[in-house]
């Protein structure tokens, strides 16, 4: 064996080498960013659950004011029921974050309507629970908004170093998929019509 021989197989085995360890900076990128969304999605299951748990307070407050609207309230009970069959083993697909979302947006309505009507209960209004459990779902609803976003920054990173070259390949390699994404709800983009 000469020396070009010698000089080439060194050259190959540098080589390998150099493909191994972008291989591996590549997996261990992917392995940190889907940590990333991982964590932001608990964050987000935190935020919807403190939410779920307000409600039954915000359920009780109400129930005690003389004649209110029954209806409202089952669709409380009934959306908050129906929020806590969603769940997942681990990171949601696309399909799943749907169904969660969905779940999730038909709670928030049941909310605005519950809200809406309190409207016409002065004194229910005016007692210290109800102000206290309406701040704190106001709040918690400033939370969400924020954990959603930071989720969604999160899963575009995560995706973006997925699909770049060759990141990509390892990717595919490695089962690593694409995260999906929250996304505003049906007829959020339309000005609400306010009547006078």
């Amino acid at each position: 064996m000469g020396k070009w021989a010698t000089g080439c197989a060194v050259g190959v085995l540098v080589l390998l080498v150099l493909i191994g360890l972008a291989a591996a900076a590549s997996y261990n990128r992917l392995v940190s960013l889907d940590e990333g969304v991982r964590n932001a999605w608990a964050q987000v299951e935190n935020v919807y659950q403190r939410r779920a748990d307000l409600i039954p307070n915000l359920v009780e407050t109400v129930k005690g004011a003389r004649d209110f609207e029954q209806e409202t309230l089952t669709a409380v009970v009934e959306a908050r029921a129906k929020v806590g069959q969603v769940r997942f083993e681990g990171m949601p697909d696309a399909a799943g974050l749907e169904r969660f979302q969905a779940a999730q947006d038909e709670l928030s309505s049941a909310l605005s309507r519950l809200l809406v009507v309190v409207e016409r209960y002065p004194e229910l209004r005016a007692t210290e629970n109800f102000r206290d459990l309406q701040v704190q779902l106001e709040g918690t609803e400033n939370r969400i908004a924020v954990e959603r976003r930071r989720f969604n920054e999160a899963a575009r990173q995560y995706n973006t170093a997925r699909r770049r070259f060759p990141t990509m390949l390892i990717a595919n390699l490695f089962g690593f998929e694409s995260t999906a994404y929250f996304e505003a709800a049906e007829g959020a983009d339309e000005v609400p019509k306010v009547e006078v």
